[in-house]
């Protein structure tokens, strides 16, 4: 060990006895930071991570490490030491690695002279250090592989020049065999082996901040080969070619090809082998989480899992596929037997591409492919079939994926969130399934289903509801034998066992008026418990058979675990606008994305209020931009919260109309909405906008001259109104709000908190804006640089954070509480007699119970599609955030937060924070002067060190 460190020693003064070292390094750092800032244009993605410091290593490390090896034994060889260092009493593999070891360290000196750069992408974002740290560890492992190929080729010739080639040739070869240039010509299969070959696509998974125990043997195989090859060509320099030293050389040989071999076949063997890896990233991205595996784990029929993937397809989708089948492979193991694992081609098997065509509506896209000489059109398949009894669901490339388009015009396709695409297609087929009769049978204990009535006050029209309720219940019992126990409670006997005060302390029962004026009240209430678990159910409709079974099977899906659950959304009418010249335009307004993302999880359904009531089988009702509601609709809002449900409300005052004089946007007071109603609960939305210097820019077109001919091109403004929320200014404790790297409200209202009203009840400010931001009545949005040249708008005297979104959770007080019914017929006066209804007159519950949650946004148009148009042209992805929160404020009203952790750990990116490109331009400035000083720094301390050590020999007295 002593011999090889004096070695390496050696070595790495002979690199510092030089500018050599400096200019390699240096020339090293100047490359890595043009590529970071300019070719990869890092503030122009907008993205805190560092895959642009890494996506250029592969090639930059060629270079480098032909460069630092080119000289190791050819130059020893043209200048005659090489005799010498050979008649030493050193073994040849002392030799090698010491040479080895001194080009490592110089390696590692120059990666580590660019980690201001991570340092400086986590001052200005969130940034995750796992695949920071597994792009550094895959770049060690390459430049060893590297070196060790340098320091072979070095061996074989006395020229410099050629050895520098001859390594980058044959580096450059093993980094060619997996990329995409090669694989394109090549089927899936064969292109799958040469992505196992090549040493840039091993590289990637490494980076990405996954440690696969085959990349690292890869790797380590690698340098282990091409070391051991230098031993021999080392070897046979020493010995002569006659008959005596023949059995040596055959022997040397031979152990040399062994080792060789038994490398190779050990990458062989493991390469089948998945699970063997280590997740760096922080939230563990890359491996299952325990809600996949307890779905998979609870699985009761077999599942089918199918993929869909054409031998020939996009150049840019075929090296998503073996992360897709490795991905499914570990759906099969953790599922322990009960998903069963189908990868086809439906190009080579008519039968399943019919039967995927016929039956699961799955077709080949067509992509076009540009080529050298020719752009063709290919037809693939790229999907996923997710298959359980008769429910399947599937999966294309547009769910799957994620296409991102750089400055430069290339284009960066990766898979989106692959673990939460498919157990949310798994969840959607397992619990669409099961029946209640599944449900009922699965209890430990029966469910038991108790009527509370009064008999002889109820309403004419609800006299054979109970004779209804109990054939309904009969039915659903007969569908699992003693799993369902049926009750009557007659409230106005005296031997009720329970009484009305007991059942209003304990459940929240309140009874119904039975007319509008009169002062009688009746009771006709359903209990379901289940275990534990009490759920009161308020049938709505006209009491039908069909709605009350509604009723009670919705009831039992949500107390069971096995059932998907129902999002109500209601969103404002389609109005079509007119433009400045007076044309019609299609509605400016629409919330599709929202309704998209909502149905990965869930079944969505649009909801219709107007009757006054929210249908029964709804979980959850999320309303959006609410406006021109009557009182028969915020009736039936309110009810469903006094119910014990969960609303989740989009609140702002303002939404986004046509300036038709100016021809852009502007806004417009909504009418109609839930403020006061909201106001009645505690929860204040004021009439005003929040403004803050912290905000996500406005994409601005802009023309300018070039050359003689105008140019229009996106530019980014400051644009108060788009707040920017930080994880700093999140209640992250939340669920709803954790693990979000931003988010931003347009046009946001703050909101107050009334604490008296609120008394009691768990109330978490999710979002704030930050201390400078301020607030303005004015509804004007558009800029004036003419008055304010600095940030186009007036900005207030009174700065201070504001909150902009709340999650409540407690007993509320309803907001018609003592209120005439929106139900009374027009024209009848308080003390006439009641004309008969026509229908049903749902009354009025005056409380919820505990178990009521209500989430409000200060800004309805964060949802909006345009405003996501508008993000995406500068922010590209970051309006996903945006539907993330309502995705996790959805699944926090529904105690669903199984899928929570599994969103979070998506690859939503990790925003900047905005920045002007002055300042841009300065933090550049600064990584360029860091990287100057380093090697300032590194040269002086070098030449201090060689200044103040006497010279040594290479093998002392005492090792020889």
């Amino acid at each position: 060990m002593k011999q090889m460190l004096s070695i390496t020693r050696k070595e790495i003064e002979g690199y510092f006895g030089s500018p050599m070292a400096l200019i390699f390094v240096g020339a090293f750092l100047l490359v890595t930071l043009f590529s970071f800032f300019w070719v990869d244009t890092f503030f122009a993605r907008g993205i805190a991570d560092v895959r642009p410091l890494f996506r250029w290593m592969p090639l930059l490390m060629i270079f480098l490490v032909a460069a630092l090896t080119m000289r190791q034994w050819s130059e020893e060889q043209r200048s005659g030491t090489l005799e010498v260092l050979l008649t030493l009493p050193v073994r040849p593999i002392q030799l090698v690695v010491g040479k080895f070891l001194a080009v490592m360290a110089l390696v590692i000196v120059a990666l580590a002279l660019t980690f201001f750069l991570p340092i400086t992408v986590s001052l200005l974002g969130n940034l995750d250090w796992g695949p920071v740290l597994g792009g550094y560890l895959a770049a060690i492992l390459l430049a060893a592989a590297y070196a060790a190929i340098g320091l072979f080729v070095s061996s074989r010739t006395d020229n410099q020049i050629v050895a520098l080639m001859l390594t980058a040739l044959l580096c450059g070869l093993f980094y060619l065999l997996g990329s995409g240039g090669v694989t394109d010509f090549v089927g899936d299969r064969f292109g799958e082996i040469l992505r196992a070959i090549g040493s840039g696509s091993r590289f990637e998974s490494i980076q990405r901040g996954v440690v696969d125990l085959r990349d690292l043997l890869y790797y380590l195989s690698l340098t282990g080969i091409f070391l051991m090859l230098n031993v021999l060509s080392l070897d046979s320099k020493r010995w002569s070619s006659g008959e005596r030293t023949r059995p040596h050389r055959r022997a040397m040989t031979l152990t040399s090809l062994l080792v060789v071999a038994n490398l190779i076949l050990l990458n062989v063997w493991l390469y089948p082998l998945r699970g063997l890896r280590l997740d760096l990233t922080a939230q563990r991205e890359y491996s299952l989480s325990p809600t996949t595996r307890d779905l998979l784990g609870n699985l009761q029929e077999p599942l089918l899992l199918r993929g869909y993937f054409s031998e020939k397809t996009h150049p840019l989708l075929a090296p998503l596929v073996p992360r897709i089948r490795d991905m499914l492979q570990e759906y099969k193991v953790a599922s322990g037997g009960k998903v069963e694992l189908d990868i086809v081609d439906p190009a080579k098997d008519p039968d399943k591409e019919a039967e995927a065509n016929q039956t699961y509506g799955i077709r080949p896209l067509p992509f076009q492919v540009a080529g050298r000489y020719e752009t063709s059109i290919i037809n693939s398949y790229f999907d996923i079939l997710v298959r359980y009894g008769d429910q399947y669901e599937t999966l294309n490339f547009q769910d799957l994926i994620e296409v991102e388009v750089e400055r430069n015009g290339d284009v960066d396709v990766r898979l989106r969130n692959l673990e939460y695409d498919l157990t949310s297609a798994i969840k959607k087929v397992v619990y669409g399934f099961q029946s209640v009769g599944a449900v009922l049978a699965a209890l430990d204990t029966p469910a038991q289903l108790t009527l509370y009535v009064t008999p002889k006050t109820l309403p004419q029209w609800l006299a054979e509801v109970p004779a209804t309720i109990e054939k309904v219940a009969q039915d659903i019992g007969d569908e699992a034998p003693g799993k369902l126990i049926y009750t009557v409670v007659d409230l106005s006997d005296p031997a009720s066992p329970i009484t009305p005060q007991e059942l209003y302390n304990r459940y929240g029962m309140q009874p119904f008026m039975a007319s509008l004026f009169s002062g009688e009240s009746y009771y006709l209430h359903l209990l379901l418990q289940v275990g534990d678990q009490a759920q009161v159910i308020y049938p709505s409709g006209e009491l039908s058979e069909a709605d009350v079974r509604t009723g009670i099977e919705s009831a039992l899906k949500r107390a069971s675990p096995g059932f998907l659950q129902v999002v109500g959304l209601w969103t404002p009418p389609a109005q079509p606008t007119q433009d400045m010249f007076g044309q019609t335009q299609p509605p400016l307004s629409s919330w599709q994305e929202l309704s998209t993302a909502l149905r990965q999880e869930y079944e969505v359904r649009s909801v219709n209020l107007s009757s006054g009531q929210v249908p029964a089988d709804v979980d959850v009702l999320v309303v959006i931009a609410p406006q021109g509601m009557t009182d028969k609709e915020r009736f039936a809002i309110d009810q469903y919260l006094m119910r014990g449900g969960s609303v989740v409300v989009a609140a702002g005052n303002y939404g986004i109309t046509l300036d038709q004089f100016a021809g852009g946007l502007a806004l417009r007071p909504l009418e109609g909405n839930l403020r006061e109603m909201l106001a009645s609960y505690g929860i204040q939305v004021e009439e005003s906008l929040v403004m803050d210097p912290q905000n996500e820019p406005f994409p601005v077109p802009v023309i300018r001259k070039v050359g003689g001919f105008q140019v229009q091109e996106i530019q980014a403004m400051n644009y108060p109104f788009f707040v920017d929320v930080r994880p700093d200014a999140m209640a992250t404790a939340s669920p709803i709000v954790s693990n979000l790297p931003a988010v931003t409200l347009n046009w946001a209202s703050p909101i107050t908190v009334d604490e008296a009203k609120n008394a009691g009840r768990q109330v978490t400010a999710l979002l704030r804006s930050s201390p400078a931001s301020w607030t303005q009545t004015d509804i004007n949005i558009q800029p004036n640089f003419d008055l304010y040249p600095d940030t186009g708008f007036a900005v207030g005297s009174e700065r201070a954070s504001h909150t902009l979104a709340v999650a409540v959770q407690g007993s509320f007080e309803s907001f018609f509480k003592g209120k005439p019914s929106p139900f009374a017929a027009a024209g009848t006066e308080e003390g006439a007699e009641a004309p008969p209804p026509e229908e049903p007159v749902p009354g009025t519950i005056e409380a919820s119970p505990d178990t009521a949650r209500l989430v409000v946004f200060g800004s309805g148009e964060f949802v909006n599609d345009t405003v996501f148009n508008i993000s995406s042209r500068l922010t590209r992805d970051r309006y996903l955030n945006s539907l993330k929160l309502m995705q996790n404020a959805v699944a926090w009203a529904t105690e669903d937060l199984d899928l929570l952790s599994i969103r979070s750990r998506g690859t939503y990116a990790r925003v900047l924070k905005p920045m002007t490109e002055s300042e841009q331009s300065l933090w550049e400035g600064a990584n360029y002067a860091v990287a100057l000083l380093s090697l300032i720094v590194l040269g002086v301390l070098w030449s201090v060190r060689r200044r103040n050590e006497q010279p040594m020999e290479l093998i002392t007295t005492n090792d020889q």
